[in-house]
């Protein structure tokens, strides 16, 4: 009798392990499919020149940030001269003016 009992108890259990490894595996691949779907980085072009390096950075096929490496001296950043203007697309501001990093932790 104890044996039919242990072998009841070890069935429940399997089958209870089968559940929980079949609804894992089921949400990792969902969890894999909204990260390829959802998050993408921005596109950057990577312009070298003689004297400098640009960086233009590009989301949603808008210039979002351009960022400057010089061959000597600190990197800087373009931004446009008026922030309320250009909606966040660089491509559209009027007047685009350096910006340096001050501090940085």
């Amino acid at each position: 009798m104890r044996d039919f009992a242990n072998s009841q108890l070890s069935m429940r259990r399997a089958r209870r392990l089968r559940r929980v490894l079949a609804g894992s595996v089921l949400i990792l691949c969902a969890a894999g499919q909204a990260a390829e779907t959802d998050i993408r980085g921005p596109d950057v072009t990577i312009i070298a020149e003689e004297e400098k390096t640009i960086f233009e950075y590009r989301q949603g096929g808008q210039l979002r940030m351009v960022k400057i490496v010089p061959r000597w001296g600190k990197p800087y950043f373009l931004v446009p001269a008026d922030n309320t203007q250009g909606y966040g697309d660089l491509e559209r501001a009027d007047k685009l003016v350096p910006s340096w990093v001050i501090f940085e932790f």
